[in-house]
């Protein structure tokens, strides 16, 4: 192995581990929602009351089953893995401000007696971010990964939308816009 690319190999095993680490403790969550006889997806956020504000934080990492967070994780590692491309410091930076901005926005804005969880508030946030980062850096390597993302994931978009029962479409739509945000408004890489 040449010694220019250690440091590369270095960053994608760092990367790895704190992509599967995140998902890990997702996972680990729900085996002890599944097996202990509490429901923790009560801990979701749940609107205009205090005790759902924790649920802002606690939410990305609580799901309604396996299948919820079956469908969650390849949509997380692969979105959150093109985010921590641009460093980690970007990645924890950009989950951070979805998280309490989306989330925030799902806590005033979300139906009364609803509670809203799962990690699509972030896939949908790295989704946003990555679909305008680049128009909002003036990169056109950033251009050419939106459009595709948009061939690939463009689907995703209507998740936005109310439609399906039980699918809280607007933590997508909230996540989606805070990482739309979040590309205008987060330091680049390099500025850190």
């Amino acid at each position: 192995m040449t010694p220019a690319a250690r440091p590369l190999l270095r960053s994608i095993k760092e990367h790895a581990v704190l992509l599967f680490g995140l998902l890990a403790i997702m996972w680990a969550i729900e085996v002890v929602d599944f097996l202990l006889p509490m429901d923790l997806d009560q801990f979701g956020i749940r609107p205009r009351s205090g005790r759902g504000l924790l649920g802002i934080l606690l939410s990305p990492f609580l799901h309604v089953g396996f299948g919820h967070l079956l469908s969650n994780s390849l949509p997380f590692l692969l979105l959150g893995g093109l985010v921590m491309t641009g460093g980690r410091r970007q990645f924890l930076l950009l989950s951070l401000w979805v998280t309490l901005i989306g989330g925030s926005g799902v806590w005033l804005l979300g139906g009364s007696r609803t509670v809203h969880l799962g990690a699509s508030l972030l896939i949908f946030g790295y989704l946003g971010f990555l679909l305008t980062r680049g128009i909002a850096r003036r990169s056109i390597t950033g251009v050419i990964l939106s459009i595709g993302l948009l061939i690939g994931y463009g689907g995703m978009l209507y998740g936005v939308l109310p439609g399906q029962p039980g699918i809280s479409w607007l933590g997508h739509l909230c996540g989606f816009i805070a990482g739309i945000a979040g590309a205008w408004l987060l330091p680049d890489p390099e500025e850190s």
